[in-house]
Protein backbone atom coordinates (compact mmCIF):
# COMPACT_ATOMS: atom_id res chain seq x y z
CA UNK A 1 0.00 0.00 0.00
CA UNK A 2 2.87 2.64 0.57
CA UNK A 3 5.84 2.70 -1.34
CA UNK A 4 8.80 0.50 0.68
CA UNK A 5 11.39 3.32 -0.65
CA UNK A 6 9.62 5.68 1.28
CA UNK A 7 10.15 6.13 5.43
CA UNK A 8 7.82 7.55 6.97
CA UNK A 9 7.32 10.21 10.04
CA UNK A 10 4.19 9.98 12.37
CA UNK A 11 2.93 13.05 11.28
CA UNK A 12 2.11 11.31 7.77
CA UNK A 13 5.07 12.85 5.72
CA UNK A 14 7.42 10.81 3.92
CA UNK A 15 10.89 10.41 2.84
CA UNK A 16 12.28 8.86 -0.15
CA UNK A 17 16.29 9.34 -0.47
CA UNK A 18 17.43 9.80 -4.18
CA UNK A 19 20.16 7.52 -5.21
CA UNK A 20 23.35 9.43 -4.12
CA UNK A 21 21.62 10.33 -0.91
CA UNK A 22 22.44 13.60 -0.92
CA UNK A 23 19.03 14.58 -1.97
CA UNK A 24 15.65 13.11 -0.08
CA UNK A 25 12.49 14.30 -1.38
CA UNK A 26 9.37 14.87 0.84
CA UNK A 27 5.59 14.70 0.49
CA UNK A 28 2.55 13.95 2.65
CA UNK A 29 1.03 9.75 2.45
CA UNK A 30 -1.37 9.40 0.96
CA UNK A 31 -3.43 8.39 3.75
CA UNK A 32 -3.06 11.76 4.88
CA UNK A 33 -4.11 13.03 1.65
CA UNK A 34 -7.25 11.14 2.25
CA UNK A 35 -7.59 12.19 5.95
CA UNK A 36 -7.75 15.89 4.47
CA UNK A 37 -9.68 15.81 1.87
CA UNK A 38 -9.76 18.24 -1.00
CA UNK A 39 -6.72 20.57 -0.67
CA UNK A 40 -7.50 23.94 -1.13
CA UNK A 41 -4.31 26.23 -0.05
CA UNK A 42 -0.51 24.91 0.34
CA UNK A 43 2.28 27.01 1.82
CA UNK A 44 5.77 25.92 1.09
CA UNK A 45 9.67 26.73 2.48
CA UNK A 46 11.83 28.83 -0.44
CA UNK A 47 14.94 27.18 -1.66
CA UNK A 48 17.99 27.71 0.56
CA UNK A 49 15.39 27.38 4.19
CA UNK A 50 17.16 25.91 6.89
CA UNK A 51 14.69 22.52 8.18
CA UNK A 52 14.89 20.97 11.56
CA UNK A 53 13.46 17.42 12.18
CA UNK A 54 9.98 17.87 13.76
CA UNK A 55 9.93 21.28 13.12
CA UNK A 56 6.91 22.86 10.95
CA UNK A 57 8.65 23.92 7.30
CA UNK A 58 4.73 24.54 5.82
CA UNK A 59 1.05 23.90 5.74
CA UNK A 60 -1.51 22.73 3.67
CA UNK A 61 -5.07 23.54 3.85
CA UNK A 62 -8.23 21.30 3.15
CA UNK A 63 -11.45 21.83 2.90
CA UNK A 64 -12.05 19.91 6.29
CA UNK A 65 -8.93 21.50 8.10
CA UNK A 66 -5.49 23.26 7.90
CA UNK A 67 -2.59 21.19 9.29
CA UNK A 68 1.40 22.14 9.56
CA UNK A 69 3.70 19.86 7.43
CA UNK A 70 6.60 19.17 9.28
CA UNK A 71 10.54 17.95 8.13
CA UNK A 72 10.77 14.08 8.56
CA UNK A 73 14.91 14.97 8.55
CA UNK A 74 16.90 18.42 9.49
CA UNK A 75 18.91 19.77 6.46
CA UNK A 76 18.62 22.79 3.92
CA UNK A 77 15.67 22.96 0.75
CA UNK A 78 17.34 22.12 -2.21
CA UNK A 79 14.42 22.34 -4.45
CA UNK A 80 10.76 22.80 -3.67
CA UNK A 81 7.35 21.88 -5.94
CA UNK A 82 6.18 25.10 -7.73
CA UNK A 83 4.38 23.08 -9.65
CA UNK A 84 2.03 21.60 -7.17
CA UNK A 85 0.07 24.75 -6.33
CA UNK A 86 -1.30 24.56 -9.69
CA UNK A 87 -2.38 20.76 -9.25
CA UNK A 88 -3.75 19.74 -5.99
CA UNK A 89 -5.49 16.84 -7.68
CA UNK A 90 -1.76 14.93 -7.87
CA UNK A 91 -2.44 14.49 -3.99
CA UNK A 92 -5.03 12.08 -4.45
CA UNK A 93 -3.43 10.64 -8.13
CA UNK A 94 0.11 10.57 -7.81
CA UNK A 95 0.75 11.27 -3.95
CA UNK A 96 4.89 9.71 -4.20
CA UNK A 97 5.05 11.38 -7.32
CA UNK A 98 4.38 14.53 -8.37
CA UNK A 99 2.77 15.52 -5.62
CA UNK A 100 6.36 16.23 -4.22
CA UNK A 101 6.32 18.50 -1.98
CA UNK A 102 10.32 19.84 -1.40
CA UNK A 103 13.89 17.97 -1.68
CA UNK A 104 16.23 18.15 1.86
CA UNK A 105 19.89 18.33 1.28
CA UNK A 106 19.95 16.66 4.45
CA UNK A 107 22.48 17.76 7.32
CA UNK A 108 22.36 14.33 8.63
CA UNK A 109 21.81 11.16 6.73
CA UNK A 110 21.15 9.22 9.67
CA UNK A 111 18.18 11.18 10.04
CA UNK A 112 16.10 8.61 8.19
CA UNK A 113 17.02 5.72 10.20
CA UNK A 114 14.56 6.96 13.02
CA UNK A 115 11.60 6.99 10.59
CA UNK A 116 9.59 4.24 9.91
CA UNK A 117 9.61 1.92 7.07
CA UNK A 118 6.59 1.00 5.28
CA UNK A 119 5.35 -1.80 7.14
CA UNK A 120 5.68 -0.64 10.51
CA UNK A 121 3.74 2.73 9.43
CA UNK A 122 0.95 0.59 7.99
CA UNK A 123 0.95 -1.15 11.80
CA UNK A 124 0.48 2.05 13.08
CA UNK A 125 -1.89 3.35 10.93
CA UNK A 126 -4.24 0.14 11.92
CA UNK A 127 -4.18 1.14 15.12
CA UNK A 128 -5.49 4.35 14.48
Amino acid sequence: MFPKECRYAETHEWARPEKDLNIVTVGISSFAVEQLGDIVYLELPKVGTKVQKGMSFGMVESVKATSELYAPLSGEVAEVNSDISNNFEAFKSDPYGAAWLIKIKPSDKKELDGLMDAETYEKQLKGH
